[in-house]
């Protein structure tokens, strides 16, 4: 009897060694890498503490997570974007299997509907300084996007208020980003929506990244339901001041602390994260119907979508919630106005904008834009020109205002008949032209009959010389006619 116990204390013991073994060699094929950005010792502005609070705390989670830290603090412009550059180095030589992440807690701008990362140097006496002394967020967006990596994530606790009073034509807070228009495998959290300001709290550290040391450490939670929670958390200890927002076009699922091992994404979560991009106003209505106010409120905030605050506004009115929803309500919808008229980037997208946010706190950029596009323009001919107009109706619905009750004339399907017009109008020209010459040509026989006695040599050679001569020069002449005209249509 002992010796078949001793057979199955073996074998026990062989297969438990054999999984710590497996363990490691498992666990390694995610390699995890972060980098985290605490801008506190601004140098022209006020500092910020708690960004260096923010940075130091999130490394220490990260840290814990399995991630491999590099921590950067108080970086100028040339520091930070050689940062950003070494660390994309090391995510391409980790390989496909890696997991990027970004943290960055310090000052944020957005300037003509472009957001900046703000280095601890940077010195701005006007807005066009921006784009020079600044970092591009899309520039660190795309640096990471175009490695082969298993996910990027991105957090900014960056929407602060603007802390450069010579820049007021800067928008509040950070314009929106989707990572669906880039690389898959993408994920970008802010610390509150686009367009807003975010807190830095009363204690240690802001009210973002204290929420997220808190909920990130619990196992075994998919990252979207990780910033949801986060969400909800930030909402309730600012009181519905600052609402976190994010976008996600991740493709394999991700937990901070469990196995995620690069998985494919949860099938609960992608079906909620269907279902939550087809729900209508409507359905919106259907699912708060009945419920208390509160519980209400935490639903749509977890949501964080138009149609969802739409139907609580509508169902709530005398909530003490529903003022703040409203507010956020109204905001979101002229941020995605602004997202799509700077994407559009034509004249009718700036003029749709203003003809229902003419008193934002972007119009003045709007107005700028507008007339940067309209300069663009100047030469076009009248039918290019029209051509974007249909895109100023699209962008009506975005809006709260109700859509204009003329139809926009210049619309692609009247363009078209006038354009089959001209091209219709060309074909009798030419036969004009080809008609004339054939009467002009005598007969063989009246040439013969006609013909003169047969002219000397010499008035022969005088003949060819002038005809020869005086048909190359014009001929030439035609021939630079022709490229003059061709330049001329190419400018205009």
């Amino acid at each position: 009897m002992r010796r078949p116990l001793l057979c199955n204390l073996i074998v026990a013991s062989s297969l438990l060694a054999l999984s710590q073994l497996m363990t490691p060699i498992d666990a390694a094929a995610e390699a995890r890498l972060a980098l985290v950005i605490g801008q506190s010792a601004y140098r022209t502005v006020p500092e910020l503490p708690n960004a260096a609070n923010d940075a130091k705390g999130m490394a220490e989670l990260l840290g814990n997570a399995g991630f491999n830290v590099t921590t950067a603090p108080n970086l100028s412009q040339n520091e930070m974007r050689q940062t950003i550059s070494d660390f994309a180095g090391k995510v391409s030589a980790s390989g496909a299997d890696t997991v990027a992440l970004v943290f960055y807690a310090g000052h944020g701008l957005q300037i003509d509907g472009e957001n900046y990362l703000v280095p601890v140097d940077l010195d701005p006496k006007r807005g066009a300084d921006i784009p020079l002394q600044g970092v591009r967020l899309n520039d660190l967006l795309n640096t990471l996007g175009a490695l082969p990596t298993r996910a990027r994530i991105f957090m900014l606790d960056a929407c602060r208020n603007n802390p450069f009073p010579a820049l007021s034509g800067a928008g509040h807070g950070l314009a929106i980003v989707d990572t669906k228009a880039g690389a898959p495998g993408s994920f970008i959290s802010y610390s509150t929506s686009p367009g807003a300001e975010a807190e830095d709290g009363s204690g240690a550290d802001s009210p973002y990244t204290t929420a997220a040391l808190t909920v990130a450490k619990q196992p075994n939670i998919p990252i979207e339901e990780v910033f949801k929670r986060i969400r909800i958390a930030v909402a309730q200890s600012t009181d519905g001041r600052q609402i976190p927002w994010e976008s996600s076009s991740l493709t394999t699922d991700f937990k901070f602390f469990g196995d995620s091992s690069g998985q494919p994404a949860a099938p609960g979560a992608n079906a909620m994260a269907l279902a939550s991009a087809t729900r209508s106003v409507a359905d919106w209505r259907k699912d708060l119907q009945g419920k208390d106010a509160k519980v209400a409120y935490d639903l749509v905030i977890a949501d964080d979508t138009v149609e969802a605050y739409q139907a609580y506004v509508e169902l709530y009115a005398q909530a003490s919630y529903t003022p703040r929803l409203r507010t956020v309500l109204e905001r979101r919808r002229q941020m995605l106005a602004w997202d799509r008229a700077v994407a559009i980037n034509t004249r009718a997208s700036f003029e749709a904008y203003l003809a229902n946010w003419d008193n934002s706190d972007l119009a003045a950029t709007a107005r700028r834009l507008l007339l940067r596009v309209q300069n663009r323009n100047y030469s076009l001919p009248v039918a290019a020109a029209a051509v974007p107009a249909p895109i100023a109706v699209a962008l009506a619905p975005t809006c709260p205002c109700t859509a204009p009750s003329t139809p926009a004339t210049p619309i692609n399907p009247i363009v078209a008949p006038v354009i089959k017009k001209r091209v219709d109008d060309t074909p009798p020209k030419r036969k004009v032209v080809d008609t004339p010459p054939k009467p002009r040509r005598p007969p063989p026989d009246e040439v013969v009959e006609r013909a003169p006695p047969g002219p000397s040599p010499e008035a022969v050679g005088v003949g060819i010389g002038l005809g020869i001569g005086l048909g190359m020069g014009m001929g030439g002449h035609g021939g630079g006619m022709g490229r003059g005209g061709d330049y001329n249509r190419g400018r205009y």
